[in-house]
């Protein structure tokens, strides 16, 4: 049987934190291309806490070879409790029925644990529910009204207006992430830079880290330049600086954490020297389809695996380009500078997630806190 460790106050203070504070998740920022107004930092909330290999469950579908093989592997280098572990069998298509969906739903409710916060699947297919993703359909619930018009608002996370470690036990929501790359290998490669990453640059004088944010000549996919935040250092996070270049112009990338653009298809090589824990994105309409193949139509988000990140997003199904449903370069940033996880900041940074996936390896923390011995 599930167990609950947490007292009445914890709760009543995580419901505060739900509480206290703007993001403005549904807003995008004042537009700072536009040359009407300056480039500016946004406010950032204080995140309280980090999710743990204690407070992630692990889900691996038994009728599929590598997520087996990357589910066992990821539970015993990052020590998932046993408990905390659940087989299913699932297909291995792109996307499950909303039945099918409903059925696994329901069976994490009922294993996990309630210190369990957040989910890593070790699979890249199934990786949708008709035109939702299946990571923010088990994080937020399905919105199967979307796919009468997929380029329609969607559903605001509550994610992006709490600041605890405790979603699950406080909103109800459990952000969950796919272990997905294009092999055994690649997975394995992309779980051990997440390992790699914890800690990194948490020291006094911490390692040069650098995100890349790329204006592009693509008006429609270039639509996050308004959020971009100026160039220069990361306010509270020595060492790390944001430097902000042109697609067509792009410098010889080094200690890259973030890489975001806005292109179908970004040129190869994909950016230059990766850190480990490090984040990239590009906004495009089906980035998210885990399924295509290398080099056909739209990039394929793995295609950022490849390269040596460890963690990326894209839709699934077409989204338009509202700015919302796309990781916020400066809620990004600005949560992953705080030490929370991966999967923590990527969920902080979606305002409309229901048509996103989210992949890596969720539980890399550069920037958290050295733990006291």
């Amino acid at each position: 049987m599930a167990k609950a460790c947490f007292s009445r106050w914890q709760v009543l203070v995580g419901l505060l934190l739900a509480c206290v504070g703007a993001v403005q998740a549904a807003e995008p920022a004042p537009p700072a291309a536009s040359g009407l107004t300056e480039a500016r930092w946004l406010r950032a909330p204080r995140l309280y806490g980090r999710i743990t290999a204690n407070e992630l469950g692990l889900v691996i579908n038994t009728a599929d070879p590598y997520s087996v093989t990357i589910g066992e592997y990821y539970a015993k280098r990052r020590g998932i409790p046993a408990e905390q572990i659940l087989r299913v069998q699932l297909p291995m298509r792109a996307s499950l029925t909303p039945e099918e969906f409903a059925v696994l739903d329901q069976t994490l409710r009922s294993h996990m644990p309630e210190n369990v916060n957040g989910l890593a699947l070790a699979w890249v297919q199934p990786y949708a529910v008709g035109c939702n993703s299946l990571t923010s359909a088990l994080g937020l619930g399905l919105q199967p009204d979307l796919c009468a018009n997929t380029c329609a608002a969607t559903r605001t996370s509550p994610y992006t207006s709490y600041f605890g470690a405790r979603p699950w036990l406080v909103i109800g929501l459990r952000p969950t992430m796919q272990l997905a790359a294009r092999s055994v290998p690649a997975a394995m490669a992309m779980i051990e830079r997440g390992i790699a990453a914890d800690h990194r640059l948490a020291d006094v004088v911490p390692e040069a880290a650098v995100a890349y944010l790329a204006a592009t000549p693509d008006a429609a996919r270039n639509v996050r330049e308004r959020l971009f935040p100026p160039a220069g250092p990361v306010p509270g996070a020595p060492g790390f600086e944001v430097v902000r270049v042109k697609s067509d112009a792009l410098p010889p990338m080094r200690r890259t954490l973030i890489y975001q653009t806005g292109l179908a298809r970004v040129p190869a090589p994909l950016g230059g020297e990766w850190l480990p824990g490090a984040l990239a994105d590009h906004l495009t309409s089906f980035g998210g389809q885990l399924d295509r193949p290398v080099g056909e139509g739209q990039m394929n988000i793995l295609d950022w695996i490849d390269a040596g990140a460890t963690a990326s997003y894209g839709t699934v199904s077409e989204p338009c380009n509202h700015l919302q449903k796309f990781p916020h370069p400066q809620r990004l940033l600005q949560a992953y500078a705080q030490g929370v996880s991966a999967l923590e900041a990527y969920w902080h940074s979606v305002a409309w997630p229901a048509q996103g996936v989210f992949v890596g390896e969720p539980l890399a923390a550069p920037f958290a806190p050295v733990p006291m011995p």
